[in-house]
């Protein structure tokens, strides 16, 4: 008989991988691959008048960095010294280094894909190289260099006399530490700052904004200062009526002592006429304020490559030209024009213009150009073109998902886009979206796989204008370019959780007082929420339902248990609720399983209960960041939402009928009444080259009042899931210290932060280091337990922390994400096993998303 293999444990497994992981580390040399005169840079440090900077920002400028490591582990270099120097070479010497090696090859493969074999090796080897980095060696002129760009840094600041100096200290025979040392010496100040305009119109300006200038006298030198006082004045410039303005017009000169022992420097800004060429001599033009003279749109055929207009219509003080009959409304395209014809030109003026049209997604990018009057160069005519996109869009969506409610959903999408419904570059949304899916645990007689199924519709309507009276536009909206946004919405569910039917409607008003506030109100904010299989609620929830056994298995000769020691669903299982909480059972109320009890049934009449949902609400969000590609921004949003007082008073003035609460209802149902309100906030800073350190704060809280004694469960909040405490499973953390004994937990006050380290490791692939701390608590609710309840400031020390790393793959267009995290501090452990317990690899959490998760 063969003899049996004896099964290795988990530990000692790991053991030897991480033995033999470190040996292979070890075995690796950074210098193996270098020549005797070669020397590798393994550190470089940075002393700064005597005090050693190890994280100044000045080692960016570095000529002679060392090569990036991974916890110690320079594990680029290794890639890059895994590369066969000549893998083609190699190739040829393995396949003839045995003489009848070539000869079987050939027997099952081509020529062609002998060839394919040899490539992979040179791919390989060339992976590895693109993928690595070479030896950081120490070259003379890279060190001159280095120190003659610090040294410039530091002149750039205003220290004119300083000095830098780089010394080798020998760590090894081919392994060295760079030491740059710079003395700064004295700091030269800004002294008179006088200025020399050759136009009149510019003098005027310049002395009519000068206090805004970036040059103080008394102020350090700095070359950063100079730079931005020219960009000031070029801004300045062409947003106050010199529409030809150039920045090489501006010119500074700095009159600084040839000994160096003055240490104020004058400044003269010397700011000089156009120049142009005519014939071979080149004539100056003294610059002049100009005005606009006319305003012309033209609205061109998007379907021809040349469009002749064959009408005009003139609306205010604009002309606008059209390919026969005009298809939008005149003051739609003129609303949101900034230019208008007896104003002087300005560059802002024409970027608001731009993005006015680029905000109403009905052309593609608009063109503007200016043409100067011959009979008066100081008068421009301004012209927009315009090029409509196509009236109607169709798109489709297809996703394929997993949860705890399905094992497999197939999503099938589709929408039609329709612009200019209205004539008022107003856009049309149709979309409709159907599901089909599979679960185990749903009970039903047919035996079909595809026995889930959802299907939702949703119309929306975008005006590019406030539906208001005039006088409410007038009073709220008068400058700004707002936005009017309608929508309905209805789902239908069949055999998913409680099969809920909800219909949804909103009211809202979005627009813009500065490019980096968005303000939003929501006028009506309706959700009817209608749970038509409440009877499946043990079905859906079956961690309730198994503490519900529990409870019913410890009551001996339990009439209400059947054959298998269970509650039948649903009749018997709400029988035993309410014999227990009637008091008809052995269990008295002190009774520690009475409470168990009293909160299951709690927990089911909140998650059954039909919602109807009337609020408002007004959002403010700040946002600074200026492209996608911007890594240095904050964001700031806080938000209030107030659901169920206008219509609750409407009940009363028209004599609604009661509940058995003496709430006034509507379609049989008392509508939900609370207050909630959220602030987060987002801040990113660019630390180095790819290099991001992100943070988000986040606090939400909803409180329920008048006829109302909890938040509808589609308003609350919930922790957890791979965009917010990654440690735990969506729905899983909280509330409180409680364990998450509920498949769903959720409440109605939290808090989350976040801090995540993202930097570069290879090519597209990225990485990170996290850690998040949060928690959910109930405040005001219908919530008896005390461990899942805010009872004081004390029970902060429940904000569950979660530490991991992550990998994420940047397509461009998205990015691939994939996070480990560990439950670091468990709020729901015993006090001496929260910190640590629940650290281990077989315990930690992936999550997977797409993009970013703030």
């Amino acid at each position: 008989m063969p003899k049996s293999v004896p099964t290795l444990h988990l530990n000692s497994t790991k053991i030897t991988i991480l033995v033999l992981a470190f040996g292979f580390l070890l075995g690796c040399s950074s210098t193996k691959n270098l020549k005797e005169t070669e020397v590798l840079a393994v550190k470089q440090n940075f002393i700064l008048n005597g005090e050693e900077k190890p994280q100044d920002p000045v080692l960016l400028l570095s000529q002679t960095p060392v090569n990036s490591k991974l916890l110690g582990f320079p594990y680029k270099l290794h890639l890059y010294n895994l590369a066969e120097k000549t893998p083609e070479a190699n190739f040829d010497a393995w396949l003839n280094r045995k003489p009848k090696r070539e000869e079987r090859l050939r027997l099952f493969l081509s020529e062609k894909q002998l060839r394919q074999l040899k490539q992979y090796r040179v791919n390989i080897a060339n992976w590895l190289k693109n993928s690595g980095e070479a030896p950081a060696l120490i070259k003379q002129e890279n060190l001159a260099l280095t120190t003659s760009l610090f040294k410039q840094y530091y002149n750039n600041l205003g220290y004119f006399n300083a000095t830098a100096t780089a010394t080798l200290d020998s760590l090894h025979p081919q392994k060295t530490a760079i030491n740059y040392q710079v003395n700064t010496a004295t700091l030269f100040t800004l002294d008179s700052i006088q200025h020399v305009a050759a136009s009149k119109d510019i003098d005027s300006i310049y002395l009519a904004h000068q206090n805004d200038s970036y040059l103080k006298q008394g102020e350090a030198f700095e070359v950063e200062k100079i730079n931005a006082e020219r960009e000031r004045l070029l801004t300045l410039f062409r947003n106050n009526g010199i529409f030809n303005f150039q920045q090489r017009s501006i010119r500074f000169k700095a009159f600084k002592d040839s000994l160096g022992q003055d240490t104020k420097i004058p400044v003269v800004v010397e700011i000089k006429n156009a120049q142009k060429r005519v014939q071979d001599t080149l004539t100056e033009i003294p610059y002049r304020v100009q005005k606009i003279n006319s305003l012309s749109l033209f609205v061109e055929n998007p379907t021809e490559d040349f469009t002749i207009y064959t009408d005009s219509i003139q609306h205010k003080a604009a002309t606008i030209f059209s390919n026969g009959r005009l298809k939008y409304k005149p003051q739609t395209l003129t609303k949101g024009v900034k230019i208008a014809a007896g104003q002087v030109y300005s560059d802002a003026n024409r970027s608001a213009t731009y993005r006015f049209f680029n905000e109403l997604q009905n052309f593609k990018y608009p063109t503007i150009v200016y043409q100067p009057l011959a009979r008066d160069s100081t008068l421009l005519d301004a012209q927009i073109y315009l090029r409509p996109k196509e009236r109607f869009s169709l798109g489709f969506d297809f996703d394929v998902s997993h949860s705890n409610i399905q094992d497999i959903g197939i999503t099938l999408g589709s929408s039609v886009i329709s612009r200019n419904v209205f004539r008022g570059a107003e856009i049309l949304e149709v979309g409709v979206k159907g599901t089909v899916g599979a679960s185990s645990d749903v009970a039903e007689q047919k035996n079909t796989f595809f026995n889930l199924f959802e299907l939702g519709g949703n119309i929306q309507i975008r005006f590019p204008r406030v539906l208001a009276p005039e006088s409410l536009r007038r009073t709220f909206f008068d400058n700004t370019t707002a936005r009017t946004n309608v929508s309905l919405g209805v789902s239908v569910q069949e055999n998913i959780g409680l099969d809920r039917q909800s219909f949804t409607g909103n009211f809202e008003y979005s627009w813009k007082t500065k490019p980096i506030y968005t303000l939003t109100f929501k006028l009506a904010d309706i959700e009817y929420v209608d749970n038509r299989a409440i009877d499946n609620y043990f079905n859906v929830y079956r961690n309730s339902y198994a503490r519900l056994n529990e409870v019913a298995r410890t009551i001996r000769n339990n009439p209400y248990l059947n054959q298998a020691d269970e509650l039948a669903l649903p009749l018997v299982a709400d029988a035993f609720i309410d014999h227990v909480i009637n008091e008809r059972s052995e269990i008295e109320r002190s009774d520690p399983r009475y409470t168990t009890v009293s909160n299951i049934r709690e927990r089911k009449n909140r998650l059954t209960a039909n919602n109807f949902i009337v609020g408002s609400s007004f959002t403010f969000l700040k946002n600074n960041q200026e492209s996608i590609v911007d890594e240095n921004f904050s964001q700031f949003r806080v938000q209030l939402e107030w659901v169920g007082n206008l219509l609750n008073t409407a009940l009363k003035w028209t004599n609604a009928p009661e509940d058995e609460e003496g709430n006034r209802t509507i379609f049989n149902l008392a509508p939900s009444q609370y207050i909630k309100s959220e602030l987060s906030y987002i801040k990113h800073w660019e630390v180095g080259r790819e290099r991001i350190l992100a943070v988000r704060a986040f606090t939400g809280l909803a409180l329920p009042y008048g006829n109302a004694n909890s938040i509808p469960f589609t308003r609350s909040y919930y922790a957890g899931g791979s965009n917010d405490n990654r440690a735990w499973r969506a729905y899983r953390l909280g509330p409180g210290s409680s364990s998450g004994i509920n498949e769903f937990n959720e409440a109605n006050f939290k808090l989350a932060f976040n801090i995540e380290y993202r930097y570069p490791i290879v090519g597209p692939v990225k990485g990170a280091f996290f850690i998040d701390a949060g928690n959910i608590w109930n405040i005001n609710n219908n919530v008896n337990d005390a461990k899942q309840n805010l009872n004081s400031f004390r029970d902060l020390n429940q904000l569950a922390i979660g530490t991991g790393f992550g990998l994420r793959y940047d397509f461009d267009y998205f990015v691939f994400r994939l996070d480990t995290a560990f439950k670091t501090f468990d709020p729901s452990q015993v006090p001496e096993k929260r910190w640590g317990s629940q650290v281990a690899l077989k315990r930690a959490v992936l999550n997977v998303g797409i993009n970013y998760p703030f």
